[in-house]
């Protein structure tokens, strides 16, 4: 196998044919994005590697194949017809894996690629998976992926216990710089799970380098996730599922995409915070979502091109769009009401930005500087709080 860049954990395990997993029954939790740098996916690999010792297939939201769109929307139980396992949807009837699920394995193995950011329930999955493991007598292995953001930049205010979620199960930052081996340590420390647990660490990999700068393939790991470019603006571009705005689902380019019928794009750009450019370009644009909100009608809105990634502060960048359209447009605008991701009663804007304050501070025109110092203090003492986590330099 020729080598170039950076090496996953799936990789990894490919090359050493991981000893320690000889004679285990092995459970696999992957999608379509589980692939290694010849594109086989993990379950192509895994079955190569262990003959006949795969018995399990688990999927997360979105589907085992990343078919299913928007939360909420469910994925059956299947069935492997070439492996002759059973395919367990951990975004069904119920997302925490059962007893029976876990009674055909010994060891599961996570294989998932997340984007970075706090409300990707991707990370809930995993943590879901490492309260049964624990409960159960199992062991978890982690191959470890990229945080297609980097590991070194975090951005945005830490979420309050009292908001803990599917989408946000512990309190992170929006852009936690983390890869989804760190944060299983963390959830396995932190809640006291006492899971054993073993981390496939990545080579080559180090906290500075973007996606582009790993030498990997981008494959979609949901389905509006299609580049690597809608996860550098997802930590910011999430909050419009809080809203009636659309965030581009039913377009192409969803999250980099968004707007409404009622935006006027010109009125905005020209009382927008100077600070909300840094990094990027708003260009005006017009779209018509094929489905999803406001499908089929004519919106106005923008699209971002990302200039500099460096500079680019997406949750800053969106929260004073969000600060601007809610001053501009106050008759057209609101908040999404409930459901969202199987919480009824919370707002689910409070949910995706973490902390209720923060909606009640854009409600009362709360100045934009005054709304990122109150996050700074705790972003910084997340920075060093994380330190003993991380696995790589």
């Amino acid at each position: 196998m020729e080598i170039n860049g950076v090496l996953t954990g799936l990789d990894c395990i490919e090359l050493e044919k991981w000893k320690k997993l000889k004679d285990h029954r092995l459970g696999l939790l992957a999608n379509q994005a589980s692939v290694n740098q010849k594109l086989s996916t993990a379950r192509e690999v895994i079955s190569h590697l262990f003959p006949g010792q795969l018995k399990a297939l688990f999927g997360a939201q979105h589907g085992y194949g990343g078919e299913d769109q928007d939360n909420m929307v469910e994925t059956p139980h299947l069935h492997d017809e070439t492996l002759k396992i059973p395919v367990f949807s951990l975004y069904a009837e119920s997302r925490h894996p059962s007893s029976t699920m876990f009674d055909l394995i010994d060891t599961l193995i996570i294989d998932l690629q997340d984007v970075g950011t706090r409300v990707y329930t991707f990370a809930s999955t995993m943590l879901n998976c490492l309260r049964a493991a624990a409960e159960y007598d199992k062991r978890v292995v982690i191959l470890d992926r990229p945080n297609p953001l980097g590991g070194d930049v975090v951005e945005g205010n830490l979420l309050q216990p009292e908001l803990y979620s599917f989408v946000g199960p512990y309190s992170l930052p929006m852009r936690h710089g983390l890869t989804i081996g760190e944060m299983a340590l963390i959830f396995n420390h932190l809640f006291e799970l006492d899971c054993d647990l073993e981390i496939i660490p990545m080579q080559g990999w180090h906290r500075s380098m973007l996606w582009n700068e790993t030498g990997l393939r981008w494959t979609m790991p949901s389905p509006n996730m299609p580049l690597s470019q809608t996860a550098q603006v997802y930590p910011g571009q999430v909050i419009w599922e809080g809203t009636n705005l659309s965030e581009g689902r039913g377009t192409c380019r969803p999250f980099e995409i968004f707007g409404a019928p009622f935006l006027e794009a010109k009125a905005i750009k020209q009382v927008l915070d100077p600070g909300a450019g840094t990094g990027c370009y708003l260009q005006e644009y017009q779209f018509r979502p094929t489905f999803h909100k406001w499908a089929g009608e004519l919106c106005h809105g923008f699209m971002i091109h990302i200039l500099d990634p460096h500079a680019y502060q997406p949750y800053y960048t969106s929260i004073a769009l969000l600060k601007t359209i809610m001053e501009l447009h106050g008759g057209d605008f609101a908040w999404k009401q409930p459901p969202y991701e199987y919480e009824y009663k919370k707002k689910p804007i409070d949910m995706i930005m973490g902390n209720s304050s923060l909606r009640r501070g854009l409600e009362s025109g709360k100045s934009l500087h005054l709304i990122r110092e109150d996050w700074l203090p705790e972003l910084e003492s997340y920075s060093g709080w994380r330190k003993p986590y991380l696995l790589y330099s």
